[in-house]
């Protein structure tokens, strides 16, 4: 079971209700399927998802067996919780002729994780993770680079479990804020990519990068296999020889956690552009 945050269990456990056009998958159109934030079961399939124009995620079918039906307290309404963990969801009409099928699911954005249809995958991926400051600007960066095929937000290098952005900010968990790469090792090289990094953040700076101050914003290299941990030594040499005092730790990696939700594909959905990461050309 995931550890939820304050907001995450003010709609998942105590039944509450996000603010209408406020939720990321509001909009959301990507093929895939949308599991439970709880215990992450999945619920509903993109195919069955549709824009009722209410402000939340609508869908007018769930996966078989993973909805429960109740009513509400007042007995107007019926409520929909994932059946194996009992999560809200949100709330459930019929009637309303939005589709053939004639129901509704309206769910709640903060009771969802979207996974990405995988169809289209390569069969042979590499995984590649890099912390460099804040990971909204790292992660809209490297999405750019042909050859990526995902990229998500998360957390990774301390001791605690599944921590949550209060915890790693409180600095009691040892984390950085990191990205996880899977990428086409047949169209971008890991050295390809490990350059980038280093060119889009600052690897002299120590425990920040630009505003952002404290040890989850450290500069860090997380190898997966041997011979990424020797790209990114030799790459580090070679910044150095050419005068730049790097900061930068290469260390083999341990658990990632993907982080919350709404930190994932922040800058897409904001329509801004990172306010501390750049392209520098430093090879």
């Amino acid at each position: 079971m995931r550890s939820l945050t304050p907001e995450e269990k003010r709609v998942i456990i105590d039944k509450g209700t996000e603010y209408p056009f406020t939720g990321i998958y509001t909009n959301h159109k990507e093929k895939g399927t949308y599991h439970c934030k709880q215990c992450d079961a999945p619920l509903y399939r993109s195919a069955d998802k549709f824009d009722s124009g209410c402000g939340w995620p609508s869908f007018d079918d769930e996966i078989k067996g993973a909805v429960k039906r109740f009513k509400d307290a007042d007995g107007r309404r019926t409520e929909i919780v994932c059946a194996a963990c009992g999560a809200h969801l949100g709330h459930v009409f019929e009637g309303e002729g939005f589709t053939s099928k004639d129901t509704r699911h309206c769910v709640n954005s903060i009771s969802l994780v979207f996974r990405k249809d995988q169809a289209t995958t390569p069969a042979k991926t590499e995984t590649a993770i890099f912390a460099g400051g804040c990971f909204w600007g790292v992660e809209h960066l490297l999405k750019r680079v042909d050859g990526v095929l995902t990229v998500e937000s998360g957390y990774i290098g301390g001791k605690t479990p599944n921590p949550t952005y209060e915890e790693v900010c409180s600095h009691t968990t040892g984390h950085a804020e990191a990205v996880r790469v899977i990428f086409d090792p047949a169209k971008v090289t890991y050295e390809v990519l490990a350059k980038r990094f280093f060119e889009i953040h600052d690897p002299e700076q120590i425990n920040r990068q630009g505003p952002d101050v404290g040890d989850q914003y450290r500069s860090e290299v997380f190898y997966t296999n041997e011979q990424q941990k020797e790209v990114a030594l030799k790459l580090i040499d070679l910044l150095k020889a050419k005068g730049y005092k790097v900061a930068t730790k290469v260390t083999k990696a341990t658990m990632f956690w993907e982080a919350e939700a709404y930190h994932q594909d922040y800058y897409e959905r904001k329509g801004t552009q990172p306010y501390c990461h750049s392209y520098t050309k430093r090879f």
